[in-house]
């Protein structure tokens, strides 16, 4: 696999496979052999909060918001939208391709996972929903599973596993943003 720094064609990246066999883990028991990264974050209450940080997190509101250049096939996320997401300054970034594997739509809860394509450093998935609870409050859960995907990451997994919390911090600000309608 590449290491790619910059954007796919995202027609490339249509015909492509996810780079993992447990599609769709994300929504139940995580998958043994992989990290696993599981967060939960308080966004507010309310259902103007709900509305207003789920239809963000459909529309790619959330990566945008924390920093990350994002091309997406489709918005909202829907099944087979594929995004190839980039990170950095000028000619230097990394670039993660991914497609939406499953997208939840539900009166409460509304989200999406997407696995990694060829040339992003990490095989896996990760998922994003934005629930109302029963009190009203509204929460934002971050599920992921991944493992190294060529052998640069896998030598550098040490500054993979940072680079992953610090960007499952980035998603948590920027939706608290969002929620507090500071942000796009």
């Amino acid at each position: 696999m590449a290491i790619l720094f910059r954007h796919p064609s995202l027609a490339e990246l249509a015909d492509k496979d996810v780079t993992y066999p447990d599609v769709g883990a994300t929504a139940g028991d995580l998958p043994a052999g992989y990290r696993h990264v599981v967060r939960r974050a308080a966004l507010g209450s309310g259902r103007d909060v709900f509305d207003r940080c789920a239809n963000a997190l459909m529309t790619w509101g959330v990566q945008r918001a924390s920093g990350i250049d994002i091309r997406a096939s489709h918005s909202p996320a829907q099944v087979g939208t594929v995004v190839s997401q980039r990170l950095g300054v000028g000619p230097l970034g990394v670039v993660a391709p991914c497609k939406v594997v499953y997208v939840v739509d539900e009166a409460d809860r509304r989200g999406f996972a997407y696995g990694t394509l060829p040339g992003h450093l990490e095989s896996g998935e990760e998922s994003f929903a934005v629930s109302i609870l029963d009190d009203e409050s509204v929460a934002l859960d971050i599920r992921s599973f991944s493992r190294p995907g060529n052998l640069i990451s896998r030598i550098g997994q040490p500054v993979s596993h940072w680079v992953q919390d610090k960007m499952t911090d980035r998603y948590v600000a920027a939706a608290q943003r969002i929620a507090r309608n500071s942000a796009p």
